[in-house]
């Protein structure tokens, strides 16, 4: 059997003492960098991949040490205590809301390896002995860095406050993402697109209708293509832009289009936005007079991928092998979400 490929690290969880700073911060207070530790955070930073803290220390005094440094900003939802590091992990992923498989934890302590191997398999463990060779690593060298790469850690940081502020919001959900002023915006994709779209469909797991992958020059004959249709969609609001974060494929037959990949970022589903492409495309189809079709790959994540098809009255018409069919026959159109504003762009 062929060996999977390991995903790309999204979330590089980092030990503090002896591991980031040579020392041991309870036992004294004058701890030291590591030689060239900042520059190697900066530098994996720069590539896209967040940063997070998985340690045993007291959370005040290890936040105003990293801040000292001057690199205390570049580690979201830090986990600083005395759980257990696996237990620290697993709540960096779920805070994150990306899979375990996708993180990697560095740490000087054998045994605090040993222990989140054992509960965690999936996560990537190195130990701080192989710092030299960190950045050399396949798992942390993205094929390409994005724009939205660049932003990733200000993105989620922006994220973080919107969060804050929807748990101490006093009115509905529809209230509180009304109050957001969103901008959603569906376009082709375009030359300049084309990086991120691949990276959309490689990063893109739990929210992705059929798991397919293309590589940048499969994405770019599909954009050239007249027997096919490429969007990207973006999403912004009153506290940033959450970048690209949807990307739909469609298959132009000449009675009947398919939908060959739908796929959206797990950052915006709780933003209300995850049928606003499916239903962009089942408009067009319509006015285009076509069928509409769609393929959906079950798997153990992208339930909510079939609960969206089904919520944008979609139905099963076909099964082949592992393949779900839905047609979506236009009884009723759903409209866009009266809580953001939808701007859509025929041509580039």
């Amino acid at each position: 059997m062929e060996k999977k490929e390991r995903p790309k690290i999204k979330c590089l969880v980092w030990d503090l003492d002896n591991t980031i700073w040579s020392g041991v911060l309870l036992e004294d207070i004058e701890v030291y960098l590591r030689n060239d530790i900042a520059d190697t955070i900066k530098e994996i930073d720069s590539r896209g991949i967040l940063q997070s803290i998985a340690s045993k220390n007291e959370y005040d005094t290890a936040m105003l040490k990293l801040k000292e440094f001057g690199i205390d900003e570049y580690f979201i939802y830090p986990q600083i205590g005395w759980n257990p590091k696996s237990a620290s992990v697993k709540s960096i992923s779920q805070a994150i809301n990306i899979g375990t498989d996708t993180l990697a934890f560095i740490d000087d302590q054998q045994f605090e390896l040993d222990e989140v191997k054992f509960s965690l398999p999936e996560v990537l463990c190195i130990d701080s002995a192989k710092l030299d060779g960190l950045l050399g690593m396949p798992e942390l060298n993205p094929r390409f860095v994005t724009k939205d790469s660049r932003l990733r850690r200000s993105m989620y940081i922006s994220d973080i406050k919107r969060n804050k502020v929807e748990e101490s919001f006093e009115g509905t959900q529809e209230e509180f993402l009304k109050s957001l002023n969103m901008v959603f915006t569906i376009s082709p994709v375009g030359d300049g697109d084309l990086q991120r779209a691949e990276e959309l469909t490689v990063r893109t797991h739990q929210l992705n209708a059929t798991g397919y992958t293309y590589s940048y020059e499969e994405l770019d004959s599909f954009r050239k293509s007249d027997k096919h249709k490429l969007f990207i969609a973006s999403l912004e609001d009153k506290y940033g832009t959450y970048g690209k974060i949807g990307l739909v494929l469609v298959e132009c037959q000449e009675q009947v289009w398919v939908l060959k990949l739908l796929l959206m970022s797990c950052r915006v589903m709780s933003r209300g936005v995850g049928t606003v492409m499916l239903n962009h495309i089942v408009r067009l189809a319509k006015e285009t007079g076509v069928k509409l079709r769609a393929e959906f790959i079950p798997t153990d994540h992208n339930r909510v991928m079939y609960i969206t098809y089904k919520f944008s009255g979609f139905k099963e018409v076909e099964q082949r092998e592992d393949i779900l069919v839905f047609e979506n026959d236009f009884t009723y159109i759903y409209p866009f979400p009266k809580y953001l504003k939808v701007n859509t762009i025929d041509k580039l």
